[in-house]
């Protein structure tokens, strides 16, 4: 257990951060998974934008990296346009 206050308090954030983070991934694979899913077209292209945004606020946030986020919206933009 730590003994300096600071520490206690370093403890605590790292906490309520990486509870954030978890939610936020999901959420975010949540939402490709409903993409990857979609059949129509149009329905994709609308939805598309969002999840694009979702995964670009991951990658500043450092919760994924930014190759990996370039890879996502490259294979779901390939996917929207092939439908």
């Amino acid at each position: 257990m730590a003994n300096h206050k600071s520490a206690l308090k370093r403890i605590r954030s790292n906490e309520a951060k990486r509870l954030r983070n978890r939610y936020q991934h999901r959420t975010t694979r949540n939402a490709i998974k409903r993409l990857r899913d979609m059949t129509e077209q149009k329905d994709a292209q609308a939805l598309y934008p969002a999840v694009a945004s979702m995964i670009d606020k991951l990658a500043k946030r450092n919760i994924i990296h930014n190759n990996k986020a370039a890879n996502l919206k490259s294979k779901l933009a390939k996917h929207v346009a092939t439908l």
